[in-house]
């Protein structure tokens, strides 16, 4: 891993749209596979996918060497959880179902070395390369380039929007359209509600006010990635590898599996 300055930082700060999908799967290969697409990051689920072994740690590797900053959502309530994968190379951590403002505050301070939180201190991992870079520049590396973020989804979490994202350290805010929609009563996940679209919203407006960035799963639909963009989102995510396999095959045998041959 190079300690160098974080990709999708680097392109927020100049006012460029960040690009990535979301790996379900245990593939380290899918990983870097996505990465040489050219998109910006690649998210990695242990909220809802198993990473009890080795798979997390090939990942972020094959992340980082198709050029993909990998970003792990880690599980919540356990701290300790971003401090590994953060010392494994990850670029990034989304922790899900934060609702407070003073959660937001305990996520930022595990991920971030004193006098800006509470990490403790260990270099020989992947990330400080083996113990290779001077303690003090790996410090002030760790402090300033990873990219922190937390997910909004609950009205709880809505109440107190403009104070979660005026919290120091924090990056970025992923808003769950699914969880919220079933949090306000929706029978199904659906992103288009007019209360989703407005959960939306507020936390797009809170975010521009504290100068932060709002990432989404927009899909593929370019019309609706674009209502997206317009709508203030930075940070696009485009699916999922589980989903982009099946919507790409359903389509495909939707087409041409009941066909006839020609013979």
């Amino acid at each position: 891993m190079s300690a160098g300055p974080n990709k999708i930082r680097a392109k927020l700060a100049c006012r460029q749209l960040v690009t990535g999908t979301a790996i379900y799967s245990s593939s380290p290969n899918m990983v870097e596979a996505a990465g040489y697409s050219g998109i910006d990051f690649v998210r990695i689920d242990t909220e809802h996918a198993w990473r009890q072994d080795d798979s997390l740690d090939n990942m972020i590797r094959g992340a980082n060497l198709a050029g993909a900053c990998p970003i792990v959502r880690v599980d919540r309530e356990n701290p300790y959880l971003i401090r590994k994968v953060l010392e494994l190379g990850a670029g990034g951590i989304i922790v899900p179902h934060v609702y407070t403002a003073a959660y937001a505050r305990e996520v930022v301070a595990a991920s971030k070395f004193p006098p800006h939180g509470i990490r403790g201190f260990g270099n020989l991992c992947a990330a400080g390369n083996w113990g290779t870079i001077p303690a003090d520049e790996w410090i002030a590396w760790s402090n300033k380039e990873p990219v922190i973020g937390i997910m909004i989804e609950t009205p709880e979490a809505l109440q107190e929007i403009d104070e979660i994202l005026a919290v120091a350290g924090l990056d970025f805010v992923l808003f769950g359209p699914a969880d919220y929609s079933i949090a306000i009563g929706l029978s199904s996940p659906q992103i288009a509600h007019p209360e989703v679209e407005d959960g939306l919203r507020r936390t797009v407006a809170a975010a521009k006010k504290h100068e932060k960035h709002v990432m989404l799963g927009v899909g593929f639909d370019d019309i609706q990635v674009g209502s997206y963009i317009g709508m203030g989102v930075t940070m696009l995510e485009f699916g999922h590898d589980v989903m982009i396999v099946q919507s790409t095959l359903s389509a495909k045998v939707a087409r041409f599996g009941g066909g006839t041959m020609s013979l």
